[in-house]
């Protein structure tokens, strides 16, 4: 699970320009989105749900309130894909 949590993590900084964050300035468990975390807005989830359906074939709705609490951190995220995809299974 860490590789995809390091993959997901590598995936925002691409989809979203952040350049001058690293991977290992991600923690895990924070927030990705609001004044904690990250700070993302609504537009980068867009784009994160379009790269997360585009790299894993998981489609991700902001409208669905059980999909906001799988895109509410890196590791949520990444437990959530885990179980979409077989693939991803250790």
């Amino acid at each position: 699970m860490e590789s995809l949590e390091s993959d997901i993590k590598q995936l925002i900084i691409d989809t979203l320009n952040l350049e001058e964050i690293g991977v290992d300035e991600i923690e895990s468990e924070a927030a990705l989105f609001g004044h904690d975390g990250l700070g993302l807005d609504s537009i980068d989830a867009l784009e994160l749900g379009l790269a997360v359906k585009k790299r894993y074939g998981v489609v991700l709705s902001a409208e669905n309130e059980a999909m906001r609490e799988h895109f509410y951190s890196v590791a949520r995220l990444a437990a959530f894909i885990d179980t979409q995809t077989p693939a991803h299974r250790a």
